[in-house]
């Protein structure tokens, strides 16, 4: 593979936010969206400097230890609980509950905070990685499915949706996931593929939910890098965030505007507004019935649905049942970073985005904000991949760039050796020509120069053209050029998108085997961040 695809910044990327591209490659220029640069010195100071009720932290760790309890977490990270109760910070990350763990980016953003906890308690600073399972979120369709990469071909699974907007978290998985876990595991490969079959289908069980199965599969993919799970929708969590609810339905009208004012800032400085506010938004959903609303002002009430409140029947509604409300996605971070002594927070590009808008929120809520960073990204590459590439001269970016470039590019050094040495032959020898004709035309009569460029342009152009079609030729007798393009698309840009947002880790790690989440965790650190790795696999 050519050296230029093994490291790729994330600029060179498709569809990266110019938000989060400028945030890690010229903080300056985005310094007054962010509270702190994106690096690890800057996490150190302000984990030295960060204060934390103890009373809380004490109280969320019972909760996160019997949680992580019920998801058969080992005792690495009930041992990274005890360190979080003697004053230990948190490196967080989270992602919303994807089927089988969902796309490959979940994986990687539990091994990036796992990586970046052990380097700063390398450093004397005590850290545990923490995930934040996003089990309130009520959008269904976003973790229902799941897409396995199996020799060449995409095979994707699905479970049925809902027509009730209900958090995800708590939906009952049924016997379709069981069924769907049984033939995912049946066509996994490799040394691992024992261990990840039985894991999968341990956790996906027809008596399961998408939180709990979820949980359950990452407590054993992580068990021995200690990764503590955190599952949102436990009511005691909600009856110890109940202030942040109250502050919310208190202060909305200042919230609101100061999150106006922001979109204008970012929208004037040239970037887009990640997260749409209204004159009428808050910052909540309410829950009623199991079903998820977001709230919003009208004529002076608050409304969700069918639900209306004066503020102030709001707000003994949050003292009577806090579990009823619900953070919407600019305020969700704050809601984790006063539950937990966050230092750090790892995202994905448009999830960096967003805390351009929640800064204004986190400061006027909590006095502090977390460093935000880039997760690690990966492509995974296997030999048949490889070795393709290197037939057609490929790097990775020409799969980014469309299929009708990639396509041209296959065919134009689709040709047989010996034919292409003379395609160059021919092509030189004519160059040549035309450029001794030019030069004696040019002597007899200067205004002809032009006329030559042209010829020389147009008789290039057709023997490249030429090649081209002879490509096209040979691949209609064997069709394997075909077949070769839709296995590098399938692996590298499935369906038009990065392999990371749309392909299943695990079939990977089947085929890796179990020290694979170690090499990444490696290549997750922050001497990385802000680079998208190429990584070879058998």
């Amino acid at each position: 593979m050519p050296m230029g695809c093994v490291s790729i910044p994330f600029r060179r990327l498709p569809h990266q936010p110019k938000l989060f591209v400028r945030l890690i490659e010229d903080f300056a220029r985005v310094s007054q969206f962010y509270a702190h640069a994106p690096n690890l010195d800057e996490v150190k100071r302000l984990a030295r400097g960060l204060e934390f009720p103890a009373e809380r932290r004490l109280e969320v760790a019972a909760i996160l230890r019997q949680q992580n309890e019920g998801f058969r977490a080992g005792a690495a990270a009930l041992g990274n609980l005890e360190k979080l109760e003697r004053g230990a910070v948190a490196v967080v990350s989270g992602q919303q509950v994807g089927l089988f763990s969902g796309p490959a980016y979940a994986i990687y953003k539990a091994l990036t905070a796992i990586q970046i906890a052990q380097e700063l308690s390398d450093s004397g600073v005590k850290a545990v990685p923490i995930f934040w399972m996003a089990t309130e979120d009520h959008d269904l369709d976003e973790v229902r499915h799941a897409t396995w990469f199996d020799g060449g071909n995409l095979v994707r699974f699905e479970l049925p949706g809902a027509r009730e907007a209900r958090p995800v978290g708590n939906v009952p998985l049924g016997a379709a996931a069981e069924e769907s876990a049984k033939k995912a595991a049946g066509l996994l490969s490799g040394p691992a593929s024992d261990f990840v079959s039985e894991i999968l289908q341990q956790s996906y069980r027809a008596d399961e939910t998408y939180g709990s199965a979820f949980g359950k599969l990452f407590a054993g993919l992580f068990r021995e890098q200690g990764l503590v799970l955190l599952d949102p929708l436990d009511a005691r969590l909600h009856r110890m965030a109940a202030p942040l609810y109250k502050k919310a339905i208190e202060d909305r009208d200042e919230l609101n505007e100061k999150l106006l004012q922001r979109g204008k800032e970012l929208e004037r400085a040239g970037y887009e507004v990640q997260v749409k506010v209204t004159a009428r938004s808050t910052l909540l959903f309410g829950i009623r019935d199991g079903v998820r609303q977001a709230i919003a002002t009208s004529n002076g009430s608050l409304k969700s649905g069918e639900l209306s409140w004066t503020r102030a029947e709001a707000l003994r509604q949050v003292d009577r049942a806090p579990e009823t409300f619900s953070a919407n996605a600019l305020f969700r971070p704050v809601v984790q970073d006063f539950l937990l002594p966050t230092v750090a927070y790892l995202g994905g590009p448009a999830e960096i985005a967003y805390f351009a808008q929640s800064s204004v929120i986190y400061e006027h809520v909590l006095g502090r904000m977390p460093v935000v960073l880039p997760r690690a990204g990966f492509t995974i590459l296997d030999a048949k991949a490889e070795k393709l590439l290197q037939k057609y001269g490929l790097c990775i970016e020409n799969l980014w760039a469309g299929p009708q470039e990639l396509r041209r590019k296959m065919e134009s050094v689709s040709v047989p050796p010996a034919l292409s040495e003379g395609f160059d032959r021919d092509k030189a020898q004519m160059e040549s020509t035309l450029a001794e004709l030019g030069a004696q035309i040019e002597k007899l009569d200067p205004s002809l120069a032009g006329a030559v460029t042209t010829a020389r342009n147009k008789i290039s152009f057709q023997l490249e053209n030429l090649r081209r079609k002879t490509g096209r030729a040979l691949d209609q007798k064997t069709s394997l050029l075909a077949e070769h393009e839709r296995f590098l698309e399938n692996l590298l840009y499935p369906d038009k998108q990065l392999q990371s947002r749309e392909l299943c880790f695990l079939p990977f790690l089947a085929r890796w085997g179990m020290e694979g989440l170690g090499e990444l965790q490696k290549l997750s650190g922050s001497d990385t961040l802000g680079e998208h790795r190429i990584v070879r696999i058998p």
